[in-house]
């Protein structure tokens, strides 16, 4: 295998790694008629972090990659990547165990007031069009530019710049992952289409217009399923 190739290579199994988990995850937990535990919720939405942005890592892990040309610390940066989003999956497994608490929680984990559901996702779909997403996107659709301007060395380096670069990620993307909470918070095809977004938002030339789009759509999505609460 060539040098050029390893990291390719690497980021395709962490990809398929991560989505397996996550299939096992969700079919082995105790989903249906019960309550889980802070612990249990924080494996489960860590997972579903992970799968869902590993695939968006791979633009920036693989030019960090044949820039640094250390595998050491290529798998720092990704690993910081990772981490930083398992913290956000955290925050979400303590928003759902407040939701299992409060009883907004439908067997199959989709919240169970309408205009509540609803909300949701017009904030997500408002999101879209503000500018603090839009500057959030201008950098993850840059990578080298964040390289450029914030490389450091070595391997706690690598990781600090994973865990960086995320936090970019994370502006872009944070509101996205409460449409989880109205088509339920398992939903693995959800899951993957949220992530094909997040991933074509950073590859294609499509501009601000891809997302302010997506965020009609949800406004939209949100208005209908609140008011549909009151038919």
């Amino acid at each position: 295998m060539t040098e050029r190739a390893l990291p390719i290579v690497a980021m395709v199994a962490v990809v398929a790694l991560a989505w397996i988990s996550l299939v096992v995850v969700g079919q082995t937990m105790p989903m249906q008629g019960m309550s889980m535990s802070i612990i249990t919720l924080a494996i489960m939405w860590a997972m579903m972090m992970m799968a869902m942005m590993a695939p968006a890592a791979a633009p920036s892990y693989i030019l960090y990659s044949r820039m640094s040309r250390h595998p050491l610390a290529s798998l720092a940066y990704l690993m910081g990547y990772l981490a930083m989003w398992c913290v956000v999956g955290i925050v979400y497994a303590l928003a759902h165990w407040t939701l299992q608490q409060a009883e907004l929680l439908s067997m199959d984990l989709r919240i169970t007031q309408g205009p509540f559901a609803g909300a949701c996702l017009i904030a997500a779909g408002v999101w879209q069009w503000s500018p603090i997403k839009a500057r959030c996107v201008a950098r993850c659709r840059s990578p080298l530019g964040f390289m450029m301007t914030d490389w450091r060395d070595g391997v706690a380096g690598a990781f600090g710049m994973g865990g960086h670069y995320a936090i970019w990620c994370v502006g872009c993307c944070w509101l996205l992952m409460v449409v989880l909470f109205v088509v339920g918070a398992m939903s693995i095809a959800w899951a993957a289409v949220i992530s094909a977004y997040i991933l074509a938002e950073r590859l294609l030339p499509l501009g601000r217009a891809f997302d302010r789009i997506v965020g009609v759509a949800l406004t939209g999505f949100g208005v209908w399923v609140a008011s549909s609460a009151f038919i």
